[in-house]
Protein backbone atom coordinates (compact mmCIF):
# COMPACT_ATOMS: atom_id res chain seq x y z
CA UNK A 1 0.00 0.00 0.00
CA UNK A 2 1.25 3.50 -1.08
CA UNK A 3 1.84 6.31 2.13
CA UNK A 4 0.50 9.43 0.43
CA UNK A 5 1.10 12.47 2.44
CA UNK A 6 -1.49 15.28 1.86
CA UNK A 7 0.14 18.89 3.38
CA UNK A 8 -0.44 22.51 3.08
CA UNK A 9 3.26 24.63 1.76
CA UNK A 10 4.71 26.48 4.98
CA UNK A 11 5.35 29.89 3.28
CA UNK A 12 7.53 30.70 6.48
CA UNK A 13 8.35 27.47 8.29
CA UNK A 14 9.34 25.64 4.43
CA UNK A 15 11.03 28.77 3.14
CA UNK A 16 14.52 28.77 4.62
CA UNK A 17 16.44 30.10 1.76
CA UNK A 18 16.91 29.34 -1.87
CA UNK A 19 20.82 28.22 -1.36
CA UNK A 20 22.55 25.21 0.00
CA UNK A 21 21.79 26.59 3.59
CA UNK A 22 18.57 25.35 3.32
CA UNK A 23 19.23 21.42 3.61
CA UNK A 24 20.33 22.10 6.72
CA UNK A 25 17.41 23.71 8.36
CA UNK A 26 14.30 22.14 9.70
CA UNK A 27 11.08 22.70 6.89
CA UNK A 28 8.30 20.81 8.21
CA UNK A 29 7.24 19.33 4.46
CA UNK A 30 10.55 18.14 3.93
CA UNK A 31 11.07 16.57 7.26
CA UNK A 32 8.46 13.95 6.29
CA UNK A 33 10.71 12.05 3.77
CA UNK A 34 13.41 12.16 6.58
CA UNK A 35 11.25 9.61 8.79
CA UNK A 36 11.92 6.38 8.86
CA UNK A 37 8.63 5.34 10.36
CA UNK A 38 6.65 7.27 7.46
CA UNK A 39 8.24 5.67 4.20
CA UNK A 40 6.13 7.91 1.81
CA UNK A 41 5.22 7.25 -2.46
CA UNK A 42 3.25 10.50 -2.69
CA UNK A 43 2.86 14.11 -1.72
CA UNK A 44 0.68 16.39 -2.73
CA UNK A 45 1.46 19.97 -1.69
CA UNK A 46 -0.97 22.16 -1.67
CA UNK A 47 -0.13 26.15 -2.12
CA UNK A 48 -1.38 29.31 -2.86
CA UNK A 49 -0.85 30.56 -6.79
CA UNK A 50 1.26 33.52 -4.98
CA UNK A 51 3.84 31.05 -3.85
CA UNK A 52 4.50 28.99 -6.84
CA UNK A 53 8.43 29.53 -6.78
CA UNK A 54 8.78 28.09 -3.53
CA UNK A 55 6.21 25.19 -4.16
CA UNK A 56 8.23 24.44 -7.33
CA UNK A 57 11.57 24.55 -5.24
CA UNK A 58 10.11 22.53 -2.35
CA UNK A 59 8.93 19.84 -5.03
CA UNK A 60 12.28 19.71 -6.64
CA UNK A 61 13.77 19.07 -3.13
CA UNK A 62 12.00 16.74 -2.37
CA UNK A 63 12.47 14.82 -5.70
CA UNK A 64 16.12 15.14 -4.94
CA UNK A 65 15.86 13.92 -1.54
CA UNK A 66 13.73 10.82 -2.53
CA UNK A 67 14.38 9.69 -6.11
CA UNK A 68 10.97 8.45 -7.50
CA UNK A 69 8.44 10.35 -5.08
CA UNK A 70 5.92 11.55 -6.91
CA UNK A 71 5.64 14.80 -5.68
CA UNK A 72 2.62 17.00 -7.46
CA UNK A 73 1.49 20.70 -6.57
CA UNK A 74 -2.10 21.85 -6.24
CA UNK A 75 -2.91 25.20 -6.20
CA UNK A 76 -6.04 26.60 -3.94
CA UNK A 77 -6.60 30.09 -4.94
CA UNK A 78 -8.04 32.08 -2.02
CA UNK A 79 -8.28 35.86 -0.75
CA UNK A 80 -8.10 35.58 2.72
CA UNK A 81 -6.03 32.87 4.44
CA UNK A 82 -7.94 33.61 7.19
CA UNK A 83 -11.46 33.75 5.62
CA UNK A 84 -13.18 30.19 6.81
CA UNK A 85 -15.34 30.45 3.89
CA UNK A 86 -13.21 30.63 1.28
CA UNK A 87 -10.74 28.47 3.07
CA UNK A 88 -12.74 25.19 3.45
CA UNK A 89 -14.53 26.06 0.17
CA UNK A 90 -10.82 26.19 -2.26
CA UNK A 91 -9.69 22.49 0.22
CA UNK A 92 -12.91 21.03 -0.19
CA UNK A 93 -13.00 21.27 -4.07
CA UNK A 94 -9.38 19.50 -3.82
CA UNK A 95 -11.00 16.39 -1.99
CA UNK A 96 -13.87 16.59 -4.56
CA UNK A 97 -11.06 16.46 -7.44
CA UNK A 98 -8.80 13.94 -6.15
CA UNK A 99 -9.76 10.41 -6.70
CA UNK A 100 -9.39 8.61 -3.44
CA UNK A 101 -8.28 5.07 -3.43
CA UNK A 102 -8.13 3.60 0.30
CA UNK A 103 -7.78 0.52 -0.83
CA UNK A 104 -4.49 0.98 -2.49
CA UNK A 105 -3.28 4.24 -0.63
CA UNK A 106 -2.84 5.68 2.87
CA UNK A 107 -3.39 9.11 3.56
CA UNK A 108 -1.20 11.25 6.01
CA UNK A 109 -3.04 14.35 6.56
CA UNK A 110 -0.18 17.14 7.40
CA UNK A 111 -1.71 20.02 9.48
CA UNK A 112 1.71 21.67 10.73
CA UNK A 113 2.19 24.21 8.00
CA UNK A 114 -0.71 26.58 6.92
CA UNK A 115 -2.71 29.04 8.63
CA UNK A 116 -4.55 28.18 11.90
CA UNK A 117 -7.81 28.15 9.98
CA UNK A 118 -6.30 25.92 7.27
CA UNK A 119 -4.87 23.48 9.85
CA UNK A 120 -8.85 23.06 11.00
CA UNK A 121 -10.44 22.93 7.95
CA UNK A 122 -8.22 19.91 7.06
CA UNK A 123 -9.26 18.26 10.48
CA UNK A 124 -12.67 18.49 9.97
CA UNK A 125 -12.63 17.08 6.11
CA UNK A 126 -10.05 13.87 7.23
CA UNK A 127 -13.25 13.81 10.74
CA UNK A 128 -15.69 14.03 8.06
CA UNK A 129 -14.16 11.39 5.51
CA UNK A 130 -13.83 13.36 2.81
CA UNK A 131 -9.99 12.96 3.09
CA UNK A 132 -10.16 8.53 4.63
CA UNK A 133 -7.00 9.66 5.96
CA UNK A 134 -4.95 10.63 9.72
CA UNK A 135 -3.27 13.43 10.91
CA UNK A 136 -0.36 13.83 10.63
CA UNK A 137 1.88 16.64 12.78
CA UNK A 138 5.44 17.61 12.52
CA UNK A 139 7.80 19.49 14.82
CA UNK A 140 11.73 20.32 15.29
CA UNK A 141 13.78 19.05 18.02
CA UNK A 142 13.19 20.69 20.82
CA UNK A 143 14.54 24.93 20.03
CA UNK A 144 16.90 23.50 17.52
CA UNK A 145 15.64 24.21 14.15
CA UNK A 146 19.30 23.39 12.32
CA UNK A 147 18.65 19.44 12.69
CA UNK A 148 16.57 18.83 9.19
CA UNK A 149 14.76 15.55 10.63
CA UNK A 150 12.98 17.22 13.64
CA UNK A 151 9.94 14.76 15.25
CA UNK A 152 6.85 13.37 13.27
CA UNK A 153 3.58 11.83 14.68
CA UNK A 154 -0.03 11.15 13.98
CA UNK A 155 -2.49 12.92 16.34
CA UNK A 156 -5.62 13.38 17.85
CA UNK A 157 -6.92 16.31 17.89
CA UNK A 158 -10.75 18.13 19.65
CA UNK A 159 -11.43 21.11 16.96
CA UNK A 160 -15.38 21.07 17.87
CA UNK A 161 -14.97 24.87 19.48
CA UNK A 162 -14.52 26.67 16.36
CA UNK A 163 -18.03 27.70 15.81
CA UNK A 164 -18.38 28.71 12.29
CA UNK A 165 -16.55 25.49 10.75
CA UNK A 166 -19.01 23.59 12.73
CA UNK A 167 -21.87 25.77 11.08
CA UNK A 168 -20.41 24.51 7.57
CA UNK A 169 -19.79 21.23 8.96
CA UNK A 170 -23.48 21.02 9.93
CA UNK A 171 -24.28 22.30 6.70
CA UNK A 172 -22.33 19.42 5.14
CA UNK A 173 -24.76 17.41 6.82
CA UNK A 174 -28.13 18.44 6.08
CA UNK A 175 -26.81 18.16 2.35
CA UNK A 176 -26.49 14.37 3.20
CA UNK A 177 -29.95 14.33 4.89
CA UNK A 178 -31.51 15.49 1.74
CA UNK A 179 -29.49 13.33 -0.32
CA UNK A 180 -30.91 10.95 1.67
CA UNK A 181 -34.49 11.93 1.33
CA UNK A 182 -34.31 12.64 -2.58
CA UNK A 183 -34.29 16.30 -2.12
CA UNK A 184 -37.93 16.42 -0.87
CA UNK A 185 -39.05 18.70 1.89
CA UNK A 186 -40.45 16.25 4.07
CA UNK A 187 -42.42 17.57 6.27
CA UNK A 188 -43.33 14.67 9.06
CA UNK A 189 -41.29 15.76 12.22
CA UNK A 190 -40.58 11.72 13.01
CA UNK A 191 -39.69 11.09 9.50
CA UNK A 192 -36.58 14.04 9.75
CA UNK A 193 -35.46 12.65 12.81
CA UNK A 194 -35.25 9.26 11.88
CA UNK A 195 -33.46 10.50 8.72
CA UNK A 196 -31.21 12.64 10.13
CA UNK A 197 -30.07 9.79 12.58
CA UNK A 198 -29.76 7.25 9.95
CA UNK A 199 -26.99 9.76 7.97
CA UNK A 200 -24.95 9.91 10.95
CA UNK A 201 -25.02 6.08 11.36
CA UNK A 202 -23.98 5.76 7.58
CA UNK A 203 -20.79 7.73 7.46
CA UNK A 204 -19.86 7.15 11.01
CA UNK A 205 -20.42 3.04 11.18
CA UNK A 206 -20.11 0.04 9.14
CA UNK A 207 -21.96 -2.21 10.94
CA UNK A 208 -25.52 -3.92 9.11
CA UNK A 209 -28.27 -1.47 8.81
CA UNK A 210 -32.22 -2.97 9.50
CA UNK A 211 -34.54 -1.46 7.68
CA UNK A 212 -38.54 -2.39 7.93
CA UNK A 213 -41.73 -0.99 7.02
CA UNK A 214 -44.76 -2.14 4.95
CA UNK A 215 -44.10 -2.69 0.88
CA UNK A 216 -43.73 0.60 -0.97
CA UNK A 217 -42.63 2.52 2.04
CA UNK A 218 -38.86 2.99 0.45
CA UNK A 219 -36.89 1.00 1.92
CA UNK A 220 -34.99 -0.13 -1.51
CA UNK A 221 -34.89 3.62 -2.25
CA UNK A 222 -32.72 5.03 0.94
CA UNK A 223 -30.92 1.84 0.68
CA UNK A 224 -29.64 3.02 -2.62
CA UNK A 225 -29.08 5.99 -1.62
CA UNK A 226 -27.02 5.01 1.82
CA UNK A 227 -24.59 3.54 -0.49
CA UNK A 228 -24.10 6.15 -2.97
CA UNK A 229 -23.43 8.47 0.62
CA UNK A 230 -21.20 5.97 1.74
CA UNK A 231 -19.57 5.74 -1.57
CA UNK A 232 -19.00 9.48 -1.80
CA UNK A 233 -17.09 9.58 1.40
CA UNK A 234 -14.67 7.07 0.34
CA UNK A 235 -16.01 4.15 2.54
CA UNK A 236 -16.72 1.86 -0.13
CA UNK A 237 -14.90 1.10 -3.52
CA UNK A 238 -16.97 -1.70 -4.42
CA UNK A 239 -20.66 -1.76 -6.19
CA UNK A 240 -24.00 -2.01 -4.66
CA UNK A 241 -25.60 -5.70 -4.86
CA UNK A 242 -29.18 -6.00 -4.44
CA UNK A 243 -31.22 -8.95 -4.14
CA UNK A 244 -34.83 -9.95 -2.89
CA UNK A 245 -34.24 -12.97 -0.41
CA UNK A 246 -38.31 -13.73 -1.36
CA UNK A 247 -36.81 -15.23 -4.78
CA UNK A 248 -34.39 -17.27 -3.91
CA UNK A 249 -35.63 -21.32 -2.90
CA UNK A 250 -33.60 -24.67 -2.24
CA UNK A 251 -30.16 -24.79 -3.88
CA UNK A 252 -30.66 -21.26 -6.25
CA UNK A 253 -30.66 -19.68 -2.69
CA UNK A 254 -27.21 -21.14 -1.70
CA UNK A 255 -25.48 -20.70 -5.22
CA UNK A 256 -26.85 -16.66 -5.56
CA UNK A 257 -25.72 -15.76 -2.27
CA UNK A 258 -22.58 -18.08 -1.52
CA UNK A 259 -21.54 -19.13 -5.12
CA UNK A 260 -20.88 -22.76 -5.91
CA UNK A 261 -17.69 -24.30 -7.65
CA UNK A 262 -18.36 -26.45 -11.01
CA UNK A 263 -20.30 -29.48 -10.33
CA UNK A 264 -21.99 -28.10 -6.86
CA UNK A 265 -25.03 -29.70 -8.66
CA UNK A 266 -27.08 -31.09 -11.49
CA UNK A 267 -26.47 -28.46 -14.19
CA UNK A 268 -23.48 -26.38 -11.82
CA UNK A 269 -21.59 -26.74 -15.50
CA UNK A 270 -19.86 -23.58 -14.53
CA UNK A 271 -18.43 -21.88 -11.22
CA UNK A 272 -20.54 -19.09 -10.02
CA UNK A 273 -19.00 -16.25 -7.49
CA UNK A 274 -21.90 -15.29 -5.42
CA UNK A 275 -23.66 -12.24 -4.40
CA UNK A 276 -21.50 -11.81 -1.61
CA UNK A 277 -18.53 -12.21 -3.51
CA UNK A 278 -19.75 -9.27 -6.02
CA UNK A 279 -20.40 -7.27 -2.96
CA UNK A 280 -16.72 -7.27 -1.76
CA UNK A 281 -15.57 -3.93 -0.15
CA UNK A 282 -19.52 -2.66 -1.38
CA UNK A 283 -22.63 -2.72 0.08
CA UNK A 284 -24.96 -5.37 0.09
CA UNK A 285 -29.13 -5.12 0.35
CA UNK A 286 -30.89 -8.32 0.94
CA UNK A 287 -34.61 -6.88 0.63
CA UNK A 288 -37.10 -9.28 2.34
CA UNK A 289 -34.25 -10.97 4.77
CA UNK A 290 -37.28 -12.35 6.86
CA UNK A 291 -37.70 -14.73 3.65
CA UNK A 292 -34.86 -16.73 3.36
CA UNK A 293 -34.22 -20.23 4.68
CA UNK A 294 -32.43 -21.35 8.13
CA UNK A 295 -29.77 -23.18 6.35
CA UNK A 296 -28.62 -19.44 4.09
CA UNK A 297 -29.18 -17.68 7.69
CA UNK A 298 -26.80 -19.42 9.22
CA UNK A 299 -24.13 -19.07 6.74
CA UNK A 300 -25.15 -15.33 5.93
CA UNK A 301 -24.39 -14.93 9.92
CA UNK A 302 -20.92 -16.28 9.86
CA UNK A 303 -20.36 -14.50 6.99
CA UNK A 304 -21.54 -11.15 8.52
CA UNK A 305 -18.79 -12.10 11.41
CA UNK A 306 -15.94 -13.23 10.03
CA UNK A 307 -15.95 -12.15 6.52
CA UNK A 308 -15.80 -15.90 5.26
CA UNK A 309 -18.33 -18.60 3.51
CA UNK A 310 -18.10 -21.84 1.47
CA UNK A 311 -19.26 -22.11 -1.63
CA UNK A 312 -21.79 -24.96 -2.35
CA UNK A 313 -19.74 -28.06 -3.03
CA UNK A 314 -16.61 -26.32 -2.28
CA UNK A 315 -14.23 -27.56 0.66
CA UNK A 316 -12.28 -24.25 0.75
CA UNK A 317 -13.07 -21.24 2.34
CA UNK A 318 -13.29 -17.88 0.66
CA UNK A 319 -13.55 -14.23 2.55
CA UNK A 320 -16.03 -10.84 0.93
CA UNK A 321 -15.62 -7.72 2.99
CA UNK A 322 -19.14 -6.30 2.39
CA UNK A 323 -21.47 -4.20 4.39
CA UNK A 324 -25.08 -5.00 5.10
CA UNK A 325 -28.33 -3.37 4.49
CA UNK A 326 -31.19 -5.96 5.66
CA UNK A 327 -34.75 -5.00 4.71
CA UNK A 328 -37.97 -6.23 5.26
CA UNK A 329 -42.04 -6.19 5.61
CA UNK A 330 -41.90 -8.82 8.61
CA UNK A 331 -42.08 -8.99 12.11
CA UNK A 332 -38.33 -10.66 12.92
CA UNK A 333 -39.67 -11.05 16.46
CA UNK A 334 -42.28 -13.23 15.28
CA UNK A 335 -40.58 -15.02 12.97
CA UNK A 336 -38.22 -16.05 15.41
CA UNK A 337 -41.12 -17.06 18.00
CA UNK A 338 -42.34 -19.04 14.95
CA UNK A 339 -38.99 -20.79 14.29
CA UNK A 340 -38.57 -18.92 11.12
CA UNK A 341 -36.24 -16.80 11.60
CA UNK A 342 -32.67 -17.38 13.67
CA UNK A 343 -32.96 -15.09 16.60
CA UNK A 344 -28.80 -14.70 16.62
CA UNK A 345 -29.04 -13.34 13.23
CA UNK A 346 -31.46 -10.96 14.22
CA UNK A 347 -29.41 -9.91 16.97
CA UNK A 348 -26.52 -9.28 14.82
CA UNK A 349 -28.59 -7.45 12.00
CA UNK A 350 -30.90 -5.70 14.90
CA UNK A 351 -27.77 -3.20 15.82
CA UNK A 352 -29.18 -0.42 13.59
CA UNK A 353 -32.82 -0.79 13.13
CA UNK A 354 -35.38 1.60 11.50
CA UNK A 355 -39.00 1.39 10.42
CA UNK A 356 -40.02 3.51 7.51
CA UNK A 357 -43.62 5.12 7.78
CA UNK A 358 -46.51 4.68 5.55
CA UNK A 359 -47.50 7.59 3.23
CA UNK A 360 -50.52 7.51 5.77
CA UNK A 361 -48.90 7.71 8.80
CA UNK A 362 -46.77 10.98 7.03
CA UNK A 363 -49.57 12.28 5.02
CA UNK A 364 -48.31 15.67 5.44
CA UNK A 365 -45.25 14.47 2.93
CA UNK A 366 -48.13 14.07 0.08
CA UNK A 367 -47.63 17.75 -1.37
CA UNK A 368 -43.75 17.06 -1.99
CA UNK A 369 -43.97 13.75 -2.58
CA UNK A 370 -46.74 14.73 -5.51
CA UNK A 371 -44.21 17.31 -6.58
CA UNK A 372 -40.57 14.98 -6.95
CA UNK A 373 -43.05 12.18 -8.44
CA UNK A 374 -43.74 15.22 -11.42
CA UNK A 375 -39.97 16.19 -11.33
CA UNK A 376 -39.02 12.85 -11.77
CA UNK A 377 -41.75 12.27 -14.85
CA UNK A 378 -40.42 15.33 -16.69
CA UNK A 379 -36.76 14.08 -16.06
CA UNK A 380 -37.80 10.62 -17.85
CA UNK A 381 -40.19 12.07 -20.51
CA UNK A 382 -38.26 15.62 -21.33
CA UNK A 383 -41.32 17.52 -21.12
CA UNK A 384 -42.95 19.22 -18.41
CA UNK A 385 -46.38 18.55 -16.83
CA UNK A 386 -48.53 20.26 -14.00
CA UNK A 387 -52.41 20.28 -11.88
CA UNK A 388 -54.17 22.80 -13.19
CA UNK A 389 -55.40 24.73 -9.74
CA UNK A 390 -58.81 22.84 -9.46
CA UNK A 391 -57.78 19.52 -10.29
CA UNK A 392 -55.15 20.05 -8.22
CA UNK A 393 -57.72 20.83 -4.74
CA UNK A 394 -59.49 17.97 -5.99
CA UNK A 395 -56.72 15.48 -5.75
CA UNK A 396 -55.24 16.66 -2.81
CA UNK A 397 -58.94 16.30 -0.97
CA UNK A 398 -58.54 13.18 -2.16
CA UNK A 399 -55.76 12.16 -1.06
CA UNK A 400 -55.80 13.17 2.75
CA UNK A 401 -59.24 11.85 2.61
CA UNK A 402 -60.50 7.83 4.41
CA UNK A 403 -61.36 6.61 1.30
CA UNK A 404 -57.79 6.72 -0.08
CA UNK A 405 -55.76 4.39 1.73
CA UNK A 406 -52.64 4.20 -0.27
CA UNK A 407 -52.20 0.42 0.40
CA UNK A 408 -48.92 0.10 -1.55
CA UNK A 409 -47.82 3.17 0.01
CA UNK A 410 -45.68 5.38 -2.82
CA UNK A 411 -45.74 2.74 -5.22
CA UNK A 412 -49.11 3.39 -5.58
CA UNK A 413 -48.72 7.22 -5.42
CA UNK A 414 -45.78 6.52 -8.30
CA UNK A 415 -48.39 5.25 -10.44
CA UNK A 416 -50.98 7.20 -9.71
CA UNK A 417 -49.02 10.68 -11.16
CA UNK A 418 -47.62 8.73 -14.27
CA UNK A 419 -50.66 7.72 -15.37
CA UNK A 420 -52.15 11.09 -14.92
CA UNK A 421 -49.52 12.81 -16.53
CA UNK A 422 -49.09 10.29 -19.27
CA UNK A 423 -52.95 11.33 -19.83
CA UNK A 424 -52.37 15.17 -19.80
CA UNK A 425 -52.61 16.69 -22.97
CA UNK A 426 -50.33 19.66 -23.27
CA UNK A 427 -48.58 19.11 -20.35
CA UNK A 428 -51.77 20.30 -18.04
CA UNK A 429 -53.47 17.57 -15.53
CA UNK A 430 -57.70 19.01 -15.51
CA UNK A 431 -60.49 17.77 -13.15
CA UNK A 432 -61.46 15.07 -15.66
CA UNK A 433 -57.98 13.18 -15.46
CA UNK A 434 -58.15 13.46 -11.83
CA UNK A 435 -61.56 12.06 -11.53
CA UNK A 436 -60.82 9.31 -13.65
CA UNK A 437 -58.38 8.38 -11.47
CA UNK A 438 -60.02 8.46 -7.82
CA UNK A 439 -62.47 6.40 -9.43
CA UNK A 440 -59.60 3.54 -10.28
CA UNK A 441 -57.94 4.36 -7.31
CA UNK A 442 -61.42 3.54 -5.22
CA UNK A 443 -61.77 0.33 -7.41
CA UNK A 444 -57.98 -0.88 -6.91
CA UNK A 445 -58.64 0.06 -2.80
CA UNK A 446 -62.39 -1.64 -2.42
CA UNK A 447 -61.02 -5.16 -2.16
CA UNK A 448 -58.65 -4.10 0.55
CA UNK A 449 -61.12 -1.53 2.11
CA UNK A 450 -63.68 -4.67 2.83
CA UNK A 451 -60.96 -6.29 4.20
CA UNK A 452 -60.16 -3.74 6.44
CA UNK A 453 -63.61 -3.23 7.61
CA UNK A 454 -63.69 -6.69 8.64
CA UNK A 455 -60.88 -6.51 10.29
CA UNK A 456 -61.60 -4.06 12.32
CA UNK A 457 -65.10 -5.25 13.50
CA UNK A 458 -63.20 -8.68 14.06
CA UNK A 459 -60.76 -7.12 17.11
CA UNK A 460 -63.96 -4.61 18.06
CA UNK A 461 -65.96 -7.87 18.71
CA UNK A 462 -63.15 -9.97 20.18
CA UNK A 463 -63.14 -7.13 23.09
CA UNK A 464 -66.80 -8.28 24.18
CA UNK A 465 -66.55 -11.92 23.30
CA UNK A 466 -64.05 -14.87 23.44
CA UNK A 467 -62.44 -16.22 20.21
CA UNK A 468 -64.51 -19.90 20.37
CA UNK A 469 -67.53 -17.39 20.78
CA UNK A 470 -66.92 -15.81 17.85
CA UNK A 471 -66.62 -18.27 15.51
CA UNK A 472 -69.94 -19.71 16.59
CA UNK A 473 -71.37 -16.19 14.75
CA UNK A 474 -72.25 -15.83 11.36
CA UNK A 475 -70.42 -13.56 9.29
CA UNK A 476 -74.00 -11.65 8.96
CA UNK A 477 -74.44 -11.11 12.14
CA UNK A 478 -70.81 -10.27 13.15
CA UNK A 479 -71.19 -7.30 11.09
CA UNK A 480 -74.45 -6.41 12.33
CA UNK A 481 -73.47 -6.71 16.14
CA UNK A 482 -70.59 -5.01 15.38
CA UNK A 483 -72.42 -1.85 14.17
CA UNK A 484 -75.10 -2.25 17.08
CA UNK A 485 -71.75 -2.27 19.71
CA UNK A 486 -70.55 0.94 18.20
CA UNK A 487 -73.61 2.95 18.18
CA UNK A 488 -73.89 1.54 22.24
CA UNK A 489 -70.48 3.44 22.54
CA UNK A 490 -71.76 6.45 21.72
CA UNK A 491 -74.77 6.91 23.47
CA UNK A 492 -74.78 7.38 27.62
CA UNK A 493 -78.02 5.17 27.94
CA UNK A 494 -79.72 2.25 26.41
CA UNK A 495 -82.72 4.72 25.48
CA UNK A 496 -80.29 6.73 23.68
CA UNK A 497 -79.10 3.51 22.04
CA UNK A 498 -82.39 2.65 21.02
CA UNK A 499 -83.74 5.52 19.62
CA UNK A 500 -80.66 5.85 17.45
CA UNK A 501 -81.04 2.39 16.11
CA UNK A 502 -84.34 2.14 15.27
CA UNK A 503 -84.97 5.88 14.82
CA UNK A 504 -87.17 5.33 11.30
CA UNK A 505 -89.20 1.86 12.81
CA UNK A 506 -89.67 3.58 16.21
CA UNK A 507 -92.01 6.06 14.73
CA UNK A 508 -94.01 3.90 12.82
CA UNK A 509 -95.22 1.98 15.86
CA UNK A 510 -97.88 3.37 18.25
CA UNK A 511 -96.09 2.55 20.95
CA UNK A 512 -92.34 1.23 20.83
CA UNK A 513 -89.78 0.16 24.02
CA UNK A 514 -86.56 0.43 22.14
CA UNK A 515 -84.34 0.23 25.11
CA UNK A 516 -85.91 -3.16 25.07
CA UNK A 517 -85.40 -3.93 21.30
CA UNK A 518 -81.55 -3.05 22.15
CA UNK A 519 -81.37 -4.88 25.36
CA UNK A 520 -82.56 -8.36 23.80
CA UNK A 521 -80.50 -8.09 20.85
CA UNK A 522 -77.85 -7.93 22.31
CA UNK A 523 -78.96 -10.73 25.01
CA UNK A 524 -79.05 -13.14 22.07
CA UNK A 525 -75.08 -13.03 22.15
CA UNK A 526 -74.49 -13.51 26.32
CA UNK A 527 -74.06 -9.64 26.50
CA UNK A 528 -75.30 -6.44 27.89
CA UNK A 529 -75.60 -2.58 27.51
CA UNK A 530 -73.37 -1.90 30.39
CA UNK A 531 -70.79 -4.45 29.62
CA UNK A 532 -70.33 -3.34 25.41
CA UNK A 533 -69.99 0.41 27.54
CA UNK A 534 -67.89 -0.58 30.34
CA UNK A 535 -65.30 -2.64 27.81
CA UNK A 536 -65.21 0.97 25.79
CA UNK A 537 -64.50 2.77 28.99
CA UNK A 538 -61.28 0.60 30.37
Amino acid sequence: MKTVVIGILGSRLDHQGLGQRRWNRWRPSISILLQDQFPVDKFLLLYHPNERQLAELTLADMRELRPGIEAIGYAVNYDDPWDFGQVYEQLHGFTREYEFDPERERYLVHITTGTHVAQICLFLLVEANFIPGQLLQTSPQGEQRNHPQGNCFIIDLNLTRYDQIAMRFEREAQEAIAYLKSGIATRNADFNALISQIEQVSIKSTAPILITGATGAGKSQLAKRIYELKKQRGQLSGRLVEVNCATLRGDNAMSALFGHVKGAYTGAVHERLGLLREAHKGLLFLDEIGELGLDEQAMLLRAIEDKTFMPLGSDREVSSDFQLIAGTNRHLVERVKQGLFREDLLARINLWSYTLPSLKERIEDLEPNIEHELQQFTYKMGYKVSFNQAAREKYLNFAHSLEALWQANFRDLNSSITRMATLASGGRINEDIVQGEIARLRSDWSGYQAQRTDSADTALLLQVLDGEALEQIDVFDRVQLAAVIKVCRQCKTLAEAGRTLFQVSRTQKTSSNDSHRVRAYLQRFGLTFEQVCDRNRD
